[in-house]
């Protein structure tokens, strides 16, 4: 376990029976005041804005936010009725909120926090909602009063699913103990399942792999689908529990917003590196299937397997039957073989890095905990792991495929690397367009999929 991880401190919170701020002290029957007291502005009420402007008005708190003026009226119409108010600017948002949420994209967020954070109420608690908190820090202690309370948070979840009973980080950064304590008890309240990271560093290296590499991995996944010109789900090499997986959770990911994912990768200082060695650990293992080196081949899969794998971890366990059960494909007797290139990468990458991706899991995601366990699931099925080091070794039907995938991981690495947002968010769109008549089905699939593989 890495230095950063050693340090962190997980908690299940529950809501408390009594509430104290130095010499007060608040009982269940003053719980409902002492919630209206706090008033929550959002500034950015895009997907996640909306969701938790909702999410603080049911819980019973007092909730305004603002967005761009152009979509003032239909924010008015989607969210006066939960009794959230629309205001006109970010201004009128930072000077009358007790917490203010920037819910802004990750690239958009320094120019806005320099135009609205000098309004900032006096003492009040500023947190952003991007997923990636090295810039986000550096953007608050630039452009805020130096009054401010940063207390920082990231759901661990995408607009699909309600905040209730999702995995939620919450980083103190700045702030006395009574704020904090206002702090966690406001996700108490919408019944998150909280996780307190003490330090914004050690968020950003875990998210790197659990969103980063992992998107890089599906979206690779989709790029080479797409130069192949073909849906996976017609063909025969994609076909099984594992694929399934692969499939629906690669188009869960392109039925969301390019940003998203531009700016974990791009923004986060560690997942360059990380997303490198991913590229590096493909690249090396397709060298050595188009040469046929079986020796070196297994044994580098084995070293990994022993060091990912090992006894110690508690495993994950997905269910067999469920992931065969959500199939695209209307031809299952016609399945084959297939080298689970992308999934052997991911594990000889954690191996060379160090990482234990069961320790990650405390920053899980539903993409990165399906991507772990279908990786457990291959790697721990000796007679499956042998048929997929057969079939990449000696297979050539797949092996068009494969360099597809090989080529795929080094243009998403090469952009990641240089720092393109545009040039990500273009990559990003056009196979999200070649997707497009599958994704509304593949979202409504894969958070099924989630829901009856975290049942079992």
């Amino acid at each position: 376990m890495c230095e950063s991880q050693q340090s962190l401190k997980v908690k299940k919170l529950f809501k408390p029976f009594s509430l104290s701020f130095g010499h007060l002290t608040f009982g269940l029957s003053d719980y409902k005041q002492y919630i209206s007291s706090m008033n929550i502005g959002i500034i950015g009420l895009g997907d996640m804005g909306r969701l938790y402007a909702k999410a603080f008005s049911k819980a019973g708190y007092p909730v305004c936010g603002c967005d761009l003026p152009q979509n003032k009226e239909q924010l008015v119409a989607d969210l006066e009725p939960f009794r959230v108010k629309v205001l006109d600017n970010g201004h009128d948002v930072s000077r009358t909120c007790d917490l203010i949420i920037y819910s802004v994209e990750a690239d958009k967020l320094k120019r806005v926090v320099a135009e609205f954070g000098p309004s900032t109420k006096y003492g009040a608690i500023v947190a952003g909602q991007t997923s990636v908190k090295t810039p986000e820090i550096e953007t608050f202690e630039k452009y805020l009063p130096t009054d401010s309370q940063i207390i920082t948070f990231h759901a661990m979840h995408g607009p699909g699913f309600e905040p209730k009973g999702q995995k939620l980080i919450i980083i103190k950064h700045r702030a006395d103990e009574a704020a904090y304590q206002r702090m966690l008890d406001l996700f108490i309240a919408l019944d998150t399942d909280i996780v307190e990271i003490p330090d914004y560093h050690a968020h950003d290296k875990i998210v790197a792999d659990t969103q980063a590499v992992t998107h890089v991995g599906f979206e690779s996944m989709g790029t080479a689908w797409k130069e192949a010109g073909f849906f996976p789900w017609e063909n025969a090499s994609y076909i099984g529990g594992i694929d399934n997986v692969k499939i629906l959770t690669t188009l869960r990911i392109f039925s969301y917003k390019a940003h998203v994912y531009a700016g974990l990768a791009i923004l986060n200082p560690y997942a360059k590196q990380q997303v490198k060695r991913y590229a590096i650990s493909e690249s090396e293992l397709f060298k050595l299937m188009i040469k046929e080196e079986e020796s070196a081949f297994r044994a580098r899969l084995y070293r990994a397997r022993d060091f990912v794998f090992h006894e110690s971890r508690k495993p994950i366990l997905l269910s067999d039957s469920v992931m065969k059960e959500f199939s695209l494909s209307q031809n299952h007797d016609l399945q084959k073989p297939n080298s689970h290139l992308s999934i052997l990468s991911m594990v000889d990458a954690w191996y060379h890095l160090g990482v234990n991706p069961y320790d990650n899991l405390i920053c899980q995601t539903p993409p990165f905990r399906l991507r772990l366990g279908i990786a457990e699931y291959l790697f721990k099925n000796e007679e499956l792991l042998e048929e997929s080091i057969e079939t990449a070794l000696y297979d050539k039907t797949i092996r068009g495929d494969d360099l597809e995938f090989h080529s795929a991981v080094r243009e998403w690495s090469s952009i990641i690397g240089y720092g393109d947002m545009e040039g990500y968010k273009k990559h990003f769109n056009d196979v999200q367009a070649f997707f497009h008549s599958r994704l509304e089905e593949g979202n409504k699939q894969s958070a099924e999929l989630i829901r009856r593989l975290m049942m079992e």
